[in-house]
């Protein structure tokens, strides 16, 4: 028996899960890196943390599911688009990794925006700026940080990283560095004009070579087949961004459904031949399939909002659940099941980590009343990350030319059947989920399988490794509960637009007169 090895290194949590020929999930590992915070806004890990990290779950798969090392036929990595990810000149990490929550960058977007740079980039690049984005952070360490600035030597991103401490050779896999505003989207290659732009022509040499999703970009080295079992020699893939693992993972191989995932990120997206480029959608990058450019909207807006609810003002519940042997979610789903949809909720904003609004916007409740409990908090939670989704999936549906057939759905609340259908009726779409744990690690396996010749196409491998769940089809009785609740939800923000600046301000200076 041949198997499939995808890691999936996250914000915080590095995931390892063994699938073999027919997509079966045999195990998996999974462990948390510290999240760095020194500032507000500014959220880091430690580079040599996460890379301990990774071997300790390729150790514990190999371990736990008892496959001989041999037997795995080769290895995919995916993880956080955005972010920042430095190697020295001193074959050392130059400083912490910087997370795609990071925020310390928006004035950089903002003056982009003000001075025309953002419109020239555009044609270029066919992409917004985002201040999580490499280019923003690289432009911030050359005016804050120069002396790390000089000692760059490689330019990656998370799981680019990954892979070069598992082969040792650098290269920049299309999907991830197609959406960093790196390359012009029409040729296909990274454009000096855009360094010139961006104020950092010097960055260009520091860019790895390109690679493809399922070029094989190396082999594991003698050092980490010591540190992780894994034998000298396996073949390792250039692998994806998350949200390219996870679309490929739940079928999308075609132009007729959207996904969704709903992790740390409110990801929305979809495929097409040709990429948007009336500045209507954030996002236009290469998607797996290279004949596709994926459409995608997103912001820091999803489940990580419900994340920190459960473990800051739930911890008893935490306690509770971890003695009975059960998943605190699911007491949290009981929670938002004894709430009926047709009652008043406070309006929760989730922008605990960023917004799709305002780059200062930051997370509230609004109308919280006596009588509400955390019961109701908690449907609000799900009510409001769902709400930020819909202003992201009605932005994509714009942009075609036909609704979707279904919503395919990954990420933590696909594990909530409740959650689930929420989303479906927030959003008056049938939804689908894949019958598999970690989607982004089941994506990156489909691509292994496809780049060792088990499959002919990662059409096939999609086909043959990746099993959709029935829909959830949406409750057409509540679709004007939910439409009145949401234009509540966008009144709410439009009214405190004014708010967020000053809010900044106060952040950053203190109480000044």
């Amino acid at each position: 028996m041949r198997y499939y090895l995808g890691l999936d290194n996250g914000g915080t949590t590095t995931k390892a899960a063994l699938f073999d020929i027919h997509g079966k999930e045999l195990c998996v590992a999974s462990t948390s890196t510290e999240m760095i915070t020194p500032k507000p806004g500014f959220v880091e890990r430690d580079m040599e943390e996460m890379w301990q990290a990774n071997c300790k779950v390729i150790k514990a798969v190999i371990e736990k599911s008892g496959a001989a090392p041999e037997a795995i036929a080769g290895i995919g990595v995916c993880g956080h688009g955005k972010g920042l990810y430095l190697w020295g000149k001193n074959n050392e990490p130059v400083r912490n990794g910087i997370i795609s929550t990071d925020n310390r960058a928006y004035r950089y977007v903002e003056k982009w925006a003000e001075d025309g740079t953002e419109a020239k980039v555009f044609d270029i690049s066919c992409q917004h700026i985002m201040s999580c984005q490499p280019v923003a952070l690289l432009a911030w360490i050359k005016d804050n940080e120069p002396e790390a600035y000089g000692q760059i030597r490689y330019v990656f991103e998370c799981k680019d990283y990954v892979r070069f401490r598992l082969t040792g050779k650098a290269s920049a896999e299309f999907t991830d560095y197609s959406g960093a505003n790196f390359l012009n989207l029409k040729t296909k290659t990274y454009d000096k004009e855009l360094f010139d732009l961006f104020g950092l022509p010097e960055m260009f040499d520091c860019m790895p070579p390109l690679c493809k999703a399922v070029d094989i970009c190396g082999t594991i080295s003698s050092d980490t087949a010591a540190e992780t079992g894994l034998l000298e020699g396996t073949p390792v893939i250039g692998g994806m961004f998350d949200i390219d693992a996870c679309a490929l993972a739940v079928g999308i191989t075609n132009e007729d459904n959207l996904c969704m995932i709903a992790g740390t990120w409110s990801i929305n997206e979809y495929i097409r031949k040709t990429p948007v480029l009336d500045g209507t959608v954030s996002m236009n990058s290469l998607f797996c399939l290279p004949e596709y450019y994926l459409i995608e909207e997103s912001s820091p807006t999803s489940a990580g909002n419900n994340e920190w609810f459960v473990q800051q003002l739930l911890p008893e519940l935490c306690e509770k659940a971890k003695g009975e042997g059960r998943s605190v979610y699911d007491y949290l789903n009981e929670w938002v099941t004894e709430v009926p949809p047709e009652e008043f909720v406070p309006v929760f904003l989730p922008y605990l980590m960023g917004s799709n609004v305002h780059p200062n916007a930051k997370s509230a409740f609004v109308g919280m009343s006596i009588n509400h409990t955390r019961k109701h908090l908690a449907r609000s939670i799900y009510e409001g990350i769902g709400f930020c989704h819909k202003m992201h999936i009605d932005k994509l549906i714009a942009s075609r030319q036909t609704a979707p057939k279904a919503i395919r759905l990954a990420g933590g609340a696909a594990h909530s059947k409740e959650w689930t259908q929420i989303l479906a009726d927030i959003l008056q779409i049938p939804i689908e989920t894949v019958n598999a744990n970690e989607t982004g690690a089941l994506g990156c396996a489909v691509a292994v399988a496809v780049a060792v010749g088990d499959y002919e196409s990662l059409e096939a491998a999609v086909e043959g490794m990746c099993e959709i769940a029935p829909p959830v089809m949406p409750n057409k009785e509540l679709a004007a509960v939910y439409n009145k609740k949401f234009r509540l939800f966008t009144h709410v923000i439009d009214s405190l637009d004014s708010v967020w600046n000053e809010m900044q301000s106060f952040i950053e200076c203190g109480p000044a007169d």
